[in-house]
């Protein structure tokens, strides 16, 4: 029987915090930040829910943000690799390669999804202030067996 692990996903608040978020992540066995935190007090809302995995982005300056690291190898169900950055351009490795099953990471405020070379690529919008026309967005990732599934939500019209 294999284990199953819901990872809440999260970037780009950038100091905004919802509660249509925090709605979304409600049940999820661990949350992943990735990064563009915008205000440390965001961390501990989450982790009231589950265990958080944030990374610095961009935007996080300060002494604060020096405790976030810039990326973050996150292990699930004690064997799937995910790993997670803020920009995709600063990849910089192979991801199929080095075992990952999974690349979360923000940034361009864009949500957006899919795999290539077997490895999940998972964007999941920016759940701060909006940017241009662009979703208000949170996403959920499923880890069941060696299946990573993911499902976008858009929770902010305004």
């Amino acid at each position: 029987m294999s284990h199953k692990s819901v990872i809440g996903l999260i970037s780009d608040t950038h100091g905004l915090l919802r509660p249509e978020a925090l709605h979304v992540l409600n049940g999820s066995d661990l949350i992943i930040h990735a990064g563009d935190i915008g205000n440390p007090d965001i961390i501990p809302q989450l982790t009231s829910i589950a265990p958080v995995r944030a990374i610095r982005g961009n935007i996080d300056k300060g002494a604060w943000a020096l405790s976030f690291p810039e990326t973050e190898i996150v292990i699930v169900n004690d064997a799937m690799l995910l790993y997670v950055l803020h920009n995709i351009d600063d990849l910089d490795l192979d991801p199929a390669a080095a075992g990952f099953r999974g690349i979360i990471y923000g940034h361009s405020h864009k949500p957006e999804f899919h795999r290539k070379n077997g490895v999940l690529y998972i964007n999941p919008g920016s759940a701060g202030p909006r940017r241009f026309s662009l979703p208000i967005s949170v996403a959920r990732l499923t880890v069941e067996a060696d299946t990573l599934s993911v499902d976008l939500f858009e929770i902010a019209q305004k």
